[in-house]
């Protein structure tokens, strides 16, 4: 007998089944990778070496003049010894603000995973990742308690407020991912810029970067091939309102990934002038905060999730841009 030709329904059941396996394989590829090349921050960070201690007042320390702060006369004009402090403040702060932000993330994976069935590849992924976090908080904290700085990270009220994450798995798995790519995106984009134009002069922060850069690149492929893979199944409704929730987290997380701690102001007395041209008033500043979420914005059109009302929320929060496949339409 001639079999019967394929239905709409054979074949949708067909793609649906190659694209769960091509998923899955993504997800086998990534928990091998992070067996294959992994580092231990107690291990692979030669923390006592002569070249790698922390010194206040080492010159390797200073913004470099691209930096916006770094370039400013006012910053010019301090001593050495305040320029490294200012420059190592900033940098320990991003750690601080890093290992509070992957403190948070660590909880929400395994509620996520908590749930997770039996079989599920996802499972273990998810806790190769919240290893490598651990290992981030870990070399993060080092990093701080070596400066011997008074490092706070998030301001206390937004602190507080944060405590709610972990908690968001349990409401929207694809909402969490957006908040995971919210606190990865900005500053891996950042961290390989600076690399990229050879601004970071010291060793140790070198070495912690290189290494946050390696592991957090297989974190953001995973968090975008679960939206990939989730978003497009959700109810219209759903969507909708993922597309009005995302630039919103978007906006807010970039801000307090690459603006400037309260307390280096205060412990500096940077003069408000300063930092309203340097990081309020300056349209270089507003532009590096858009294009450090630019990945994910694409993302987002990709899935789509940016009609012409959640635009409208993107550009509230000053962080549009026409994604590259849809400029100058």
């Amino acid at each position: 007998m001639t079999p019967a030709p394929n239905t709409t329904a054979d074949r949708e059941n067909d793609q649906s089944v190659t694209e769960r396996r091509a998923y899955e394989a993504v997800i086998e590829r990534l928990s091998k990778a992070s067996v294959d090349k992994h580092w231990e921050p107690y291990v692979d960070i030669p923390w006592d070496d002569e070249d790698f201690l922390i010194h206040q007042d080492d010159p390797r320390w200073e913004l470099p003049g691209i930096d916006k702060l770094g370039g400013h006369a006012w910053y010019r004009a301090q001593t050495p010894e305040v320029r490294a402090r200012i420059g190592l403040w900033r940098v320990a702060t991003a750690m601080k603000i890093g290992l509070q932000f992957e403190n948070l993330l660590k909880r929400g994976l395994l509620n996520y995973a908590y749930r997770l069935p039996n079989g599920s590849p996802e499972f273990r992924y998810v806790y190769h990742e919240t290893i490598e976090e651990g290992h981030h908080g870990m070399m993060f904290q080092e990093f701080v308690n070596r400066t011997k700085l008074p490092i706070k990270g998030m301001p206390g009220p937004l602190s507080l407020l944060s405590q709610i994450t972990p908690w968001i798995p349990l409401i929207s798995t694809e909402l969490f991912f957006i908040f995971v790519l919210g606190g990865e995106d900005p500053i891996d984009h950042v961290q390989r810029k600076a690399l990229r134009q050879g601004q970071i002069q010291h060793p140790l922060e070198e070495v912690i970067m290189r290494i946050h850069i390696a592991e957090e690149a297989r974190h953001i492929s995973f968090a975008r091939h679960y939206l990939r893979r989730r978003v497009p199944r959700m109810p219209a409704y759903r969507r909708f309102a993922l597309g009005i929730a995302s630039p919103i987290i978007l906006g807010i997380m970039a801000r307090i990934m690459l603006s400037p701690p309260g307390s280096m102001i205060k412990a500096f007395r940077i003069p408000e002038h300063v930092v309203k041209e340097v990081y309020v008033d300056n349209p270089e500043a507003a532009g590096e905060i858009r294009d450090s979420v630019g990945r994910t914005r694409e993302l987002c059109a990709e899935l789509g999730m940016t009609n012409p009302i959640q635009r409208g929320v993107w550009k509230a929060m000053g962080i549009w841009a026409a994604p590259a496949r849809t400029a100058g339409r």
